[in-house]
Parts: C-alpha cells; structure tokens; sequence
C-alpha cells in the first residue's frame, strides 16, 4: 500500500492498490452538508474498515438482530468465502446498545471482503493483506510533517497541502512570567522548528514530552519497521529514517526551550490568545516563551535522556548530538531537584492551553527511569521510587506508566540495582485488568464508559500499548489481540460507526479541528490526523451551529470543524497510532 508516490503528490483520495478500499474524502468547505451526508450509515456492521494481517485477530459487531450466523463474501462477486455463528447478544454500557461479535480469525487468505448477515446491511469492504496497514503508519509519522512550525511545506513533498512558512520563531520574547536576571522579560530568543501542538499553532514542552518519546519508543521498539521507509519528507534519502528526522524537527526546537543560564525549561512557546482560523503565514501575532515550569522540565529530561540512547547510533551523521541530549537531560534534571514543586500558573494575558498538572510525583519517576537506563547510574532507579510507582495507561498528565514501558523493553540491560519481577509485575498487573475487560467486553474493547475522556482514542491506544509490552514480555496471545482491538476500534469497530484517522477508511473523519485542513481551501483534510474521539462533555456544543448526533457517551462524537472538544487533532494523540500500527505489523506472527 502506498500513499506518498515518489514525486510526493498526496492526496486523501487515492486508492488503495493492496486492498482496492478508497479512502475517505469530502468537501470541508461545506461542513453541514457534509457532516450529514457522513453521518449517513451504509451498515450497521462496525468492523476495522481499513482490514487486517493475515494472522491478526478478526472480530465485527454487529446489531442486536435475529440472524445468529453470519458470512464472510467476497467484497467484489460476493461469494460466500466463511460462514460461522454469533456470539450472544450483550449489551456494551457506554453505547447502550445490544451488540453481537462476529469472530473470523480462521480467514487468513489475502483478498478484499464484507461481512453478511441477514437482515444488516453488508459491513463496509476490508482487506487481508500483509501490507494492509503500512500507509496508514506512514500517514500517521507523516501527520506530523504537515504540522511543521516555521516550515515551507514544498509541493514536492506536500502536494496539494504546500504552504508558506509560518511561524519563524527565531524573534520570541521572554514573558514576564519566565524572567530571569540573566534574560528579564523582553529577551528576545529563537526557537524554531517544532510541531503545532495539535488544531493551534503553538507548541508545548509538557505534551511534545510524550508525544516526542512515542515517536523514539516506537523506533527503538520496531526499528525494522522504520528503516527503510521513505515518507518523502525533505530529509529523506539521508543515512537516518525518516521517523527519526521528523522526531529530530521537534527536538532541536525542545532544545532551545531550556535556558542555558539555569537548565529551567519553558513551559511553553504561544502567542496570548488562539490564532484564528487562518494559514500559519497569515498568523502573525508576537510569540512568548512562558515560565519554566518542574513539569516541563521533566519531561524535557525524559525526552532527551531516550533520545540521546536512540540517536547514539548515529553519531557519524549527528556527531555530539547524543551527548548534547544527555547533558540537556540532566541539567533539566538538576533544575527540577532544586526546584521540586513549580507548578505552572496561567498569566492574566496569557489565554491558550494550559497543560496544567499539580502532581509530579509521575514526571520525577518517568525521568528518574529514562535517565537511569540511558546512564545506568543507580542513583536514577532509586529517584524513581519504584515501589511506590505504579503502572498506569499513558497520558500527558500521567506519565508513570512511560517508565515502567522503557524499563521493561530495557530489562536486559539493568544494572543489578533494578528489580526484575518488579518491573514485570508493574505491566503484567495492568495488561492483564485491560485484557479482562476486552474479553468481557460486548464490543471486544479495552475502552470502558469512564474512558471517554477528552483525546479518547488516545486512551485506547494507549491502553493498547501497556498490552503490547506485556505481550512481548510474557507471549500471551490475548494481549497482542487486545491491543490489535484498540487499533481495530480507532479505525472504525466503534459506536460511531467511523474510522478517526483523516483519510483512511470508508467512512472517516473529514471535518477535524485543525486550523491548516479548515483554511487551506483544499477539499480533503490533511491525511494521516487522528480525531480525538467521543466524550459525553461536549463542552463546544454552544459554539456549534450543528448539534451532536448523541448524548450517549461512546456516541458523543461530532464530525465538525468547531468542535474542538471531539474531533480536534493533536500530537500526542497520533503518536501512539504511529507506535500501535508498528507494533501490530511488527508482533503479528507472520
């Protein structure tokens, strides 16, 4: 399957050669008529629209109906292929439905096919293949080049969604609020490059810090997947992949966040208030660096520690970077012993996100555990306090449980200091409540009603990679299964009936809240971009001039432009969706 051709044109309407499905598309600049045509269901059949590997997991659900077989035809000529039984009906509280499953694991054969029963539509067309999933994670490393800061994105290279640099950097003021004697309110600094934090055009350390680290996690756990991938971006071609270079955008601008004065991190680059929706080279506001900030700090130590033992390979082509990294990480370290509990306050004139966490007790493990196996200095392990850290599902303002994931993949590499059945405990115990609920579950899902928070589908991947972790730990075949769920339920097995990734699937997200795909006059949204997901807040709803389709929680989705609350996009939201569709392909038996 290929997205990017080699002159780079990319277009979210193209086909998809491996498994003949067309990706989603639609007109934004009409986004009433067409979040009601995409509401439109073609069948109550909710399946993984894009398709599976050959030995992965297969499931479907399917409506509460009379039928109890159903069939697997071919999607073209419609010849029955398998035939088997449903499971009992079960009802799945977060949807309030009654739903069936369908299982069809035994399909292994590669080929285009639907699932039949009687009395539901057919489920949309999916592929078998050994390649069905590899230009999704190409668009999703991707996802992040076209949210480059103070980049020209080339038609070579962009195709249809080329801009003007915006957004330079390199004449940012110092707040008041991150004043020092050395740099009082009004420096001026650069700081370019970097990523756009998600539908905004302005970039935080606190969620590049699991962003960027799901990014290095994934290569450093898949490198096969990666090294020979060309996702015609500018640096492709050199000695590096291509996952790294674009990981290397944001981290050269991270590190021109730490002040070398004190190695304090800014909390944040932003303008005072959201740009509207406008191009990045039409946003033209002044830009502040705000407060340093422990948490932002610690994370910038995290992320730097990991990079620097991922990027250790590649001296030659970045000569002193890996030390550079390592050093950054532990005078950001250094500063946050010193400065144990600065949490961030927002200024009076300062309006945008906030990435507010007054608990970093997880922060201090989290860089306390990358420091310690990058450096294999035992005085790291004992800082992490590991017996009083538990495991928890990633997220920005949770970030233990990035610890204990490096710990576990690093397990063979410890020093005698680390307590081996500790560390695999700390993700067996989790792994193992997620797969409970996944195999109790009527939707064959991780996701339970209290997980549809805001940046849902980031839970479910996030879930999905304790699994995969545990998985390569101890082989258990319900945890790889359970994290191909999350993917399966990301790309359309889920109450909404819709694919959230931009561009791939029969009925995907067209409308995402995202400023470039809302002013760039260009019909499709950028590809690759995964949508938030339901949450039963709707704290947009009154800025909506189109209401939700659902109150109900696993339904509570809303496929617009305005609504920020359901179907923004944001960095750290697609980095597990780079990790999970790597991991599947790389862990699937082949």
């Amino acid at each position: 399957m290929v997205l990017f051709n080699p002159t780079g044109l990319v277009s979210a309407l193209v086909l998809v050669a491996a498994s003949g499905l067309m990706l989603g598309c639609g007109n934004k600049s009409t986004p009433t008529e067409n979040s009601a045509a995409s509401s439109a269901v073609v069948g109550n059949i909710k399946l993984n629209q894009l398709g599976f590997l050959p030995e992965s997991a297969k499931w479907a659900v399917i409506p509460d109906v009379a039928a109890t077989q159903f069939k697997i035809v071919d999607a073209t000529s419609g010849a029955e292929i398998y035939s088997g039984s449903l499971t009992a009906a079960a009802n799945w509280d977060a949807s309030e439905e009654n739903v069936k499953l369908a299982d069809f694991s035994s399909i292994k054969t590669p080929g285009n096919y639907r699932v039949h029963v009687d009395g539901v539509s057919n489920s949309y067309p999916f592929a078998i293949g050994n390649d069905v999933y590899n230009a999704l994670n190409a668009a999703s490393i991707k996802a992040f080049y076209f949210n480059r800061n103070s980049a020209e994105l080339l038609p070579e290279h962009a195709g249809v969604y080329a801009r003007p640099l915006g957004h330079p950097d390199t004449q940012v003021l110092v707040h008041p609020s991150a004043a020092s004697e050395v740099r009082p309110a009004g420096t001026v600094i650069s700081s370019p490059k970097g990523w756009y934090d998600a539908g905004d055009y302005n970039k935080y350390i606190v969620n590049s810090g699991i962003a960027t680290y799901s990014l290095l996690a994934a290569y450093e756990h898949f490198p096969e997947i990666f090294n020979n991938q060309n996702l015609n971006i500018p640096e492709s071609g050199d000695a590096i992949p291509d996952l790294l270079n674009e990981t290397l955008w944001n981290l050269e601008w991270m590190l021109t966040m730490q002040d070398p004065n004190d190695g304090g991190v800014y909390h944040k680059l932003t303008n005072k208030r959201f740009d509207g929706t406008v191009m990045p080279h039409e946003a033209t506001t002044e830009r502040y660096v705000v407060q340093k900030t422990t948490a932002a700090a610690l994370d910038f130590a995290a992320v730097m520690a990991t990079s620097s033992r991922v990027l250790a390979q590649y001296e030659n082509q970045l000569p002193g970077m890996s030390a550079k990294m390592l050093a950054a990480a532990e005078s950001a370290w250094a500063w946050a012993i010193a400065n144990p509990a600065v949490i961030y306050k927002q200024p009076d004139d300062i309006k945008t996100g906030e990435y507010g966490d007054a608990n970093l007790a997880d922060e201090f493990a989290w860089a306390a555990a990358e420091l310690y196996i990058t450096t294999k200095k035992d005085n790291y392990y004992t800082a992490m306090k590991p017996a009083e850290t538990t495991a928890t599902v990633p997220s920005w303002g949770d970030v233990r449980g990035l610890g204990w994931i490096s710990l576990a993949h690093h397990r063979n590499q410890l020093t005698a200091i680390a307590d081996q059945p500790l560390i695999a405990n700390r993700i067996n115990e989790l792994a193992e409540s997620l797969q409970k609920v996944w195999a109790t579950s009527a939707y064959r899902v991780t996701m339970q009603k209290n997980d549809f928070k805001w940046g849902s589908n980031s839970v479910a991947l996030g879930q999905a990679m304790i699994l995969v972790q545990a998985y390569q730990l101890n082989g258990k075949r319900e945890y790889l299964d359970a994290a191909q769920a999350a993917l399966d339920y990301v790309l359309g097995r889920n109450a909404t009936d819709m694919s959230f990734v931009t561009g791939y699937g029969a009925k995907a997200t067209l409308h995402p809240h995202h400023r470039p795909s809302g002013a760039d006059k260009v019909a499709d949204p950028v590809p690759g971009f995964l949508a938030g997901g339901p949450q039963a807040g709707q704290q947009d709803k009154d800025d909506c001039e189109v209401a939700y389709p659902s109150p109900i929680t696993a339904k509570s989705y809303l496929d617009h432009y305005c609504s920020y609350a359901s179907n923004e996009v944001a960095i750290n939201w697609n980095a597990p969706l780079v990790y999970i569709s790597a991991a599947i392909q790389a862990l699937t038996p082949k």
